[in-house]
């Protein structure tokens, strides 16, 4: 498996895992949408990663921004990722 494809997957990964957490958010819209089994399965994926974000963000009156500053973070570690990446190649290259 080649270094790019490694770096393929992990920022896929990322990417999935972003949209799955967008979902997350979406669902507290719909009344028990979260008690249904497929908000349950999303709870125990993405709650333990909201949780830090919640504790050190308070929500603005009944807005919560934390998942918007996670989406921000898992974004900038995509971007972190290919820097890495880049920086790798230069190594081996140069």
């Amino acid at each position: 498996m080649s270094l790019y494809t490694l770096f393929l997957i992990l920022s896929n990964v990322l990417r999935v895992y972003s949209f799955g957490l967008i979902i997350y958010i979406f669902m507290s819209w719909f009344p028990g949408a979260r008690e249904s089994s497929f908000g349950e399965i999303l709870s125990k994926l993405y709650e333990p990663y909201l949780e830090p974000f919640r504790k050190f963000i308070p929500p603005l009156g009944m807005i919560d921004i934390s998942p918007i500053v996670a989406i921000i973070v898992l974004q900038l570690a995509g971007a972190g990722l290919w820097a890495i990446y880049d920086i790798l190649v230069r190594l081996v290259i140069g």
